[in-house]
């Protein structure tokens, strides 16, 4: 063997080594990296034990809104669905099964709403307390769902655009707390009580807001049928494409009724919801041209979750708010 041979073998084995030790030092940072966040996670966990704060799982943003306003610092939330999130086909994931099951309650808003959770809510309410908070308004103030709806849907689910009806929700979500922890129940029932007087105004504030509206243009075309209750609170006629679950697609015959009567009727702006796709909307708008009625895209509508966190819109307050400016924005 040549000098040179017995080098270049030597660099060769000492290159192997060299990626041998990097790829071993980047497993071990990985590992690492693994560790401290599931020490952090488990520190986190740890601290919330010790405080003794009930450890709440909500559903969507704007209810996990709700729950914080009225459980304040006494209690600690983690939310299932990120904004934009649609709740009628979210499907649970293994981390949420592991909330849920260290969780001391669940809130949810029910009726439904969350209908492909709605056999893991069944099943962890076995185990402790799960709560449907929009279950707690009375039966003859439900609106029943549409002809076409499914077995299952026995009222329409999206109550949170009254706030009328959503002030049954604040005054079932205070009472579950105050249940769950004894020992802060008069903070839980005064936050409630001030949440719920929030609520109430701003039904009046709403109103006041969608009186700029001229009586003709008062209709709310969207894509899936959400916004009945508001139309029936405020004086609003609604129109949708879809039923009052996003699980029912929209046929074609759907699209053409919807077309024809915003032909007919002269609908100035359809809207587009934040939390469902907007290609039927879409189709409905070419359908409309054809029939030689121009329309335009009033703006995005909060309808099955709340904006992003952090924004006014993020809140239940402020979605309510930014969907009656949305309005008066297309329709005015």
């Amino acid at each position: 063997m040549s000098a040179w041979t017995a080098a270049h073998r030597r660099r060769r084995a000492r290159t192997r080594g060299a990626l041998a030790l990097t790829a071993l030092a980047a497993v071990f940072v990985l590992v690492l990296t693994w560790v401290a966040a599931n020490a952090v996670r488990a520190a986190n966990e740890a601290v919330a034990a010790a405080n003794g704060r009930p450890l709440i799982v909500t559903t969507t943003n704007f209810l996990d809104d709700t729950v914080r306003r009225i459980g304040g610092e006494h209690i600690r939330t983690v939310r299932l669905m990120a904004p934009g999130v649609d709740p009628h086909l979210y499907q649970a994931k293994a981390s949420d099964l592991h909330d849920m099951r260290r969780a001391d309650a669940v809130i949810a808003v029910g009726l439904y709403l969350e209908g492909s959770l709605q056999r893991t809510l069944g099943e962890v309410g076995r185990a402790k307390p799960v709560l449907f908070a929009g279950e707690a308004i009375p039966e003859e103030k439900l609106l029943s769902p549409p002809a076409d709806a499914a077995p299952e849907e026995e009222y329409d689910p999206h109550v949170w655009h009254d706030p009328h009806l959503w002030a049954y929700a604040v005054d079932a979500i205070t009472a579950q707390l105050a249940e769950l922890d004894p020992e802060h129940a008069a903070g839980y029932r005064q936050r409630g009580a001030e949440y719920r007087q929030r609520v109430l105004a701003l039904a009046d504030e709403v109103r006041a807001t969608l009186d700029r509206i001229p009586p003709r243009y008062r209709q709310i075309v969207t894509s899936h049928d959400a916004f009945r209750y508001f139309g029936r609170a405020f004086g609003m006629d609604v129109v949708a494409i879809q039923g009052i679950s996003t699980q029912e697609e929209a046929t074609t015959t759907d699209i053409g009724r919807v077309a024809g009567l915003i032909a007919r009727s002269g609908v100035r702006s359809v809207f587009v919801e934040t939390s469902v796709p907007r290609q039927t909307l879409d189709a409905v708008l070419a359908a409309a041209r054809q029939r030689g009625h121009d329309v335009r895209i009033g703006g995005e509508l909060f309808s099955d979750s709340a904006g992003d966190d952090g924004t006014p819109e993020g809140t239940y307050l402020g979605m309510i708010r930014a969907n009656a400016e949305t309005l008066v924005a297309g329709l005015a």
